[in-house]
């Protein structure tokens, strides 16, 4: 590039001052590192200073950026202070994390660093989420998603490109080919070496740039976001670029690259290059030098100087600690009969009425209003945007769903069976559940995953699941499983005002039951079990369709004057232990009836809690009745044989009794 260049002194200057932040704030982290001052992973991005710098440079506080774990330059060039970035990875209280993130974990929402990550690809579909809400919000903000060569050979990849253009979303997708998928080489991994080629196979521009040329890098990014902010869609751009320090402090370097490789791509470094490129400016370029010098010194010394998190505060933040007001229905509420699914229905037309920042995606939910009718007529009332059709890609529109509520959206995610939604087990176990906790309570995760479960109707396999017991364990999810259609409505309503991720699960033999539900609005709170049934013999513990099988059982029972007192918990998590220890200290006995797989499952917890808790309480061991330990088959004669009926339930019941 000739040495004229079109961007003003002032401007060049700004460029040349966020490279040298990073790269001397780099160094300095890599001397920490050294020193046993950062405790854990320390990923540095000396070499590829430019592409931070070039892209961050067009956005504002407003637009936010999705990172990877090499994402200390992204932070530093959106403008995070060196001290937050230093004392993060010496695990402070001041850090930008406040000591739960390290390297791999940098947050700062106030400036739009929505989050670094140590698991590949997630950022490009939260992006997507970022522009989901801009075309929700109407803000005008455009989402970068930076990754490195060894996402693109990820699903992720295809999955963000493609739901971008399909919605045109407006998002940067920057990949920072840095030659290396950690030690292994693109060359190598990936049948396509030209990654800004792979744009036009998805319908957008794709640009590949020298990504040591903070200049280009800048003018290229800045003609990407104009198209975006105008309506124009996504833009794919490959940085060519390298890293020169090891993948991370502390590692070998010179097993897969050579000394001599690393040293031909310091000679183009991006800072010197600029240096070269504006002859004009170096003497402003040596005092900028040194008002970094003193910047990072100083922002070192901060971080010494800070606190270490106190333990106590290890556990915070797992969930939001917002009070709602719970709408309750009175008593001389006017009621009709509806379905489970009306009932969901009534709810969800009624918060998409309040809140204009609530959307769903999911396959068919829109003019077709869902599998199981779910959405029935609200594409009518809201239209497109937010009654999205999706294609099949659920690791893809569930990441999508956590960058939208991360940047102010609420996104509602209708699965259809639960069995597909494992796909994205990953986004919802490692993002999601994890961003409020890992921000500090800063983001709020109002996520609603709302689906089927359950065996019948000969499904098979893949559309019978219920794995409640596996997302139950997992910190900062809230599962959901109503047994009627009053129920259904009131936890409805309370998911679709919770800052909370919620797996609201819904048993496919429950959907067209019909029961007593009032007209007026009203919310049931997670964790506040239910009395089905009121008795004085015997505790039973179930949940969905198994309360209905066990209230089956307990009418067949009275017969035999035996009196069953059914509790359904509603929730999983969090579970109302206390209400389950009141009962059984009136019955003496419990079983917990689960359709689900035994180990590890909801009701070994429950048996955990009360052994523990109500021991002294218990006339006989505690039961439990479980589905078969196997996967569900078809024919209905083996389908009927993996799960508990009103049989088996009254029949436990009995033995139970006897003991």
């Amino acid at each position: 590039m000739s040495q004229i260049h079109p961007l003003s002194d002032e401007r060049t200057l700004a460029l040349y001052k966020t490279m040298q932040i990073i790269r001397q704030t780099e160094e300095e982290l890599a001397r920490c590192h050294q020193r046993g001052l950062i405790h854990g992973a320390c990923h540095t991005y000396v070499g590829q200073e430019a592409i931070a710098t070039g892209v961050c440079a067009h956005l504002t506080d407003r637009d936010p950026i999705f990172s990877t774990h090499r994402g200390h330059g992204h932070a530093l060039a959106k403008g995070m202070p060196p001290r937050e970035l230093i004392a993060e990875l010496f695990g402070r209280s001041t850090g930008c994390s406040r000591g739960r993130g390290g390297s791999m974990h940098l947050f700062s929402p106030e400036i739009g660093m929505m989050g670094t990550s140590g698991i590949v690809g997630p950022c490009l579909l939260q992006a997507c989420g970022g522009g989901y809400s801009s075309k929700i919000l109407k803000n005008g903000t455009v989402a970068a998603a930076f990754f490195g060569d060894g996402a693109v050979n990820n699903g992720a990849f295809h999955e963000g490109l493609n739901m971008a253009s399909i919605w045109k979303l407006p998002v940067l997708f920057i990949c920072e080919n840095n030659q290396y998928a950690t030690e292994v080489p693109f060359s190598y991994s990936s049948g396509n070496p030209a990654v800004g080629s792979r744009g036009a196979a998805y319908g957008m521009p794709g640009i590949t740039v020298d990504g040591n040329d903070v200049l280009e890098i800048y003018r290229v990014t800045g003609e990407a976001i104009e198209r975006a902010r105008n309506g124009d869609g996504p833009t794919l751009i490959e940085c060519k670029t390298y890293r020169t320090r090891a993948h991370a402090e502390g590692m070998g370097d010179f097993t897969y690259r050579t000394k001599e490789e690393v040293a031909s791509w310091k000679e183009r470094c991006p800072i010197a290059r600029l240096r070269t490129e504006s002859v004009n400016l170096l003497q402003a370029f040596d005092t900028v030098d040194q008002e970094v010098a003193s910047l990072v010194k100083e922002a070192q010394d901060f971080a010494v100087r800070s606190e270490v998190p106190q333990p106590r505060t290890a556990t915070e933040h797992v969930y939001s600690t917002r009070v709602v007001d719970i709408p309750t229905p009175k008593a001389e509420s006017q009621s009709r009969e509806l379905s489970f699914v009306a009932a969901t229905l009534e709810a969800l037309d009624h918060a998409m009425a309040a809140d204009p920042n609530i959307f769903v995606m999911g396959e068919g939910i829109g003019v077709r209003g869902g599998n199981f009718k779910t959405t029935h007529g609200l594409y009518a009332k809201y239209g497109a945007e937010r009654l999205c059709d999706t294609p099949i890609c659920e690791r893809g529109f569930v990441g999508l769903a956590c960058g939208a509520a991360m940047t102010g959206t609420r996104p509602i995610i209708d699965f259809m069976f639960i069995d597909f939604i494992n796909d994205s087990f990953g986004e919802i176990v490692n993002q999601i559940a994890k961003m409020q906790y890992m921000s500090s309570g800063r983001l709020k995760m109002p996520v609603l995953l709302r689906g089927c479960g359950g065996v019948g109707h000969s499904a098979a396999t893949h559309h019978s699941g219920m794995y409640h017991s596996i997302y139950s364990h997992i910190p900062g999810l809230r599962v959901v499983l109503p047994s009627n259609p009053y129920d259904a409505k009131g936890l409805m309503a309370h998911a679709l005002r919770s800052d909370d991720p919620v797996l609201f699960l819904e048993h496919r033999e429950l959907m067209q039951t019909k029961g007593s539900v009032p007209v007026e609005h009203y919310e049931i709170p997670f964790g506040k079990a239910r009395v089905a049934r009121a008795g004085t013999d015997v505790t039973v513990v179930a949940l969905s369709l198994m309360v209905q099988h066990a209230m089956k059982a307990a009418e067949q029972l009275a017969g035999e004057n035996i009196s069953v007192e059914i509790i359904d918990p509603r929730t999983v998590s969090p579970l109302d232990v206390d209400s389950i220890l009141q009962s059984v200290s009136k019955t003496g006995r419990l079983l917990v009836v689960d359709e689900a797989f035994g180990p590890c499952g909801f009701a070994s917890e429950i048996a955990a809690h009360v052994a523990d808790a109500g021991f002294n309480d218990l006339d006989a061991p505690i039961k439990r009745l479980h589905g078969a330990f196997a996967p569900t088959p078809y024919a209905p004669t083996l389908d009927r044989a993996v799960v508990p009926d009103v049989e088996q339930v009254a029949k436990a019941i009995r033995d139970l009794v006897g003991e």
